[in-house]
């Protein structure tokens, strides 16, 4: 019997794709569909990402520690530090919850589909603070892309960021670097030029994820430059001093449309107000 084309769930279909605003294609989209993190989480996150190695696959099992984490974090481990592994244990459950990936499929008889899925397999956390974790096998070979694209700078650069707009900025910045993302312990060197151009929705997507409900979370232009583009600037302009950052509003009469930020290395002693908005 022939497959014939049902309209209704056609209509379904689009409108679950209509509310999903990062469906998966590629790595950097899967980087976009992280925004409903948390600061703690999405470090929490970095950290589960740096045990990707270029050998592993989707059948690779990942070993570490809560204390591992205290201690990459900076924090306190005495005093409160139980509160700290709970802190951590309840950033995995989070995880767990809040990365739901959704992603285009294909099938062998050229009907279109969603598939949903999460960035992990599994999560087990035992009491005596080890954490074992897999990637979904569909979503694995987007981690290891994303670990490629977005994380060739140190691990100890992103535990100095405060804002979660300012991890986003920082791994947009480093996917559309001219060039490797460089140690910044190192005096001599500078981050890379970069141009990160996209639409207000683009980049609502990148910093805000979604609602309960799955639908794109929204804000005024002005409200959004100001709570996000505005914060996660500012915290780079101090962390990377050397480093000229302009904003360029993409505008359509009055109205705000997008954003295009521009990253240039400027080799200089001088203390100069390197963050421009125009």
């Amino acid at each position: 019997m022939a497959l014939t084309s049902n309209k209704k769930v056609n209509v379904a279909l689009a409108g679950l794709l209509d509310r999903q605003d990062y469906l998966v294609t590629q790595a950097n989209d899967l980087a976009r569909s992280l925004g409903n993190l948390s600061t703690f989480q999405h470090k929490v996150l970095d950290y589960c990402f740096s045990y990707v190695t270029a050998n592993d696959n989707a059948n690779t099992v990942y070993h570490l520690t809560t204390l591992e984490i205290i201690h990459h974090l900076g924090l306190n481990t005495s005093g409160d530090s139980y509160k700290r592994v709970v802190k951590a244990f309840k950033a995995f459950k989070a995880l767990n919850e809040n990365t739901a990936i959704y992603m285009r499929t294909t099938e062998p008889d050229g009907k279109h589909g969603i598939l949903m899925t999460s960035l992990f397999a599994y999560i087990k956390v035992i009491d005596d603070g080890r954490v074992e974790f897999k990637f979904s096998a569909t979503v694995a070979p987007f981690v290891f892309q994303l670990k490629r694209q977005f994380y060739s700078f140190h691990l100890s650069e992103l535990t100095r960021v405060r804002s979660k707009y300012t991890l986003s900025m920082m791994k947009l910045w480093n996917a559309n670097a001219i060039g490797k993302w460089r140690d910044q312990n190192d005096p001599s060197s500078l981050p890379p030029a970069a141009t990160i151009k996209g639409s207000l929705t683009d980049w609502e997507s990148w910093f805000l994820g979604s609602d309960d409900d799955g639908k794109p979370i929204k804000w005024p232009a002005g409200r959004f430059k100001q709570k996000a583009i505005d914060v996660a600037i500012k915290e780079l302009g101090s962390l990377y001093p050397q480093t000229m950052i302009n904003v360029l509003r993409l505008t359509h009469g009055r109205r705000i449309e997008g954003f295009q930020i521009e990253f240039r290395p400027i080799r200089t002693v001088l203390d100069l107000d390197l963050v421009q908005t125009v």
